[in-house]
């Protein structure tokens, strides 16, 4: 009998979901890439896509199979659609930043409705893209995100570097450790930082006691252009104010600069 469109779209599926949760790693040199979303076709467009792109690619379409996919191989960047069945995008994407800090997350949401991208950066994730997007755009900001993540792991798998600059930097409650990429508490514990709140971070660090717009800091850490209504850098100081600050509603190490953007204030030696 001829095989429909649909037998062959559910067999494409059923074995996309195989080889995410039973594959064997293959070359560490290929960037591996997870996709979860719950619509087929997307999905299967999204995976041929990538594929084509020179990045190894497995597509699950929900949290169970997600962690089945991590268990059986730990992705460099997962693409996490918001509205998926059972648990949503926000509560998986929580679910992975408490239990890999370093895993590059962009988060699929509906470009209507902007309280789903507040939302997704706030829970940790690198990224957000909108639909429809334009693939060449995706792409563009996996690439930028798997940079990061990257650049991150490379830093932690090297030997410490104990030079003057990369002294632990005195930021409100804690330490900005630049040189182990994380920030030290008062009693001694590491607070891992993912690849984006460094990046942040580390520009602040780079230009202290001086006013930073939000143009610059987005266009300078993310790789793209700021259209007015993107708040990605407020959340992101945000979460940043969460981990440094004595009182996080009352910052008085990373400051807002009425009119212009942010300012880190640090003491001058």
């Amino acid at each position: 009998m001829p095989v429909t469109i649909g037998e062959k779209n559910q067999r494409h599926n059923r074995d996309l979901h195989v080889n995410a949760a039973t594959h064997k790693p293959m070359n560490p040199d290929i960037p591996y890439l997870l996709v979860v979303e719950d619509e087929p076709t997307q999905r299967q467009i999204l995976t041929e896509y990538l594929s084509r792109q020179g990045l190894r690619v497995a597509a699950v379409p929900d949290g169970r199979l997600m962690r089945e996919a991590i268990a059986a191989e730990m992705p460099q960047l997962l693409l996490l659609d918001v509205g998926l069945p059972g648990e949503d995008g926000f509560a998986l994407a929580r679910w992975l930043r408490e239990r890999h800090p370093t895993l590059g997350i962009i988060m699929v949401t509906s470009a209507s409705d902007s309280v789903d991208r507040s939302v997704g950066l706030e829970t940790g994730a690198d990224d957000y893209v909108t639909k429809p997007y334009d693939p060449r755009e995706l792409l563009a900001r996996i690439k930028s995100v798997l940079r990061r993540t990257q650049a991150m792991n490379a830093h932690r798998s090297a030997p410490a570097v104990s030079t003057h600059e990369m002294r632990p930097v005195p930021l409100g409650r804690c330490s900005f450790d630049r040189g182990r990429r994380v920030l030290l508490t008062p009693d001694g514990v590491h607070e891992q930082l993912t690849a984006t709140e460094f990046d942040l971070l580390d520009l602040f660090c780079q230009h202290p006691n001086r006013p930073l717009t939000r143009e610059w800091l987005l266009e300078t850490t993310s790789q793209r252009d700021y259209d007015g209504s993107d708040r990605s850098i407020d959340l992101r100081i945000t979460r940043l104010r969460r981990k440094i600050e004595l009182d996080a509603d009352k910052p008085q190490t990373l400051r807002t600069v009425r009119g212009v953007g942010y300012m880190l204030v640090l003491d001058k030696p």
